[in-house]
């Protein structure tokens, strides 16, 4: 979340929108605050993993919502896989 015309407020937003459509598509049983943290902290990840890649996802709301997305499904995918081995 580096571009400064996407601010806090819109952050929250798009993050828990993320977690949601994640938690969807992945059929895990989060709560609103466990949505917004996925979504945010996926959508870090998310670009991270991305760029070293070398792929850009560009910046706006829409680029932060697919990020938060990717990166959300990682991490509970990540979450399945650990709890899965304990």
């Amino acid at each position: 979340m580096n571009d400064p015309q996407v601010g806090w407020i819109a952050a929250i937003i798009v993050g828990g929108l993320a977690g949601w459509l994640a938690e969807m598509f992945m059929k895990s049983g989060t709560g609103i605050f466990m949505n917004i943290i996925l979504g945010i902290v996926g959508a870090a990840l998310a670009n991270w993993l991305l760029g070293l890649l070398g792929v850009s996802l560009g910046g706006g709301w829409l680029s932060y919502l697919v990020a938060g997305f990717i990166g959300a499904c990682i991490i509970i995918f990540a979450w399945r896989a650990v709890r899965g081995a304990t």
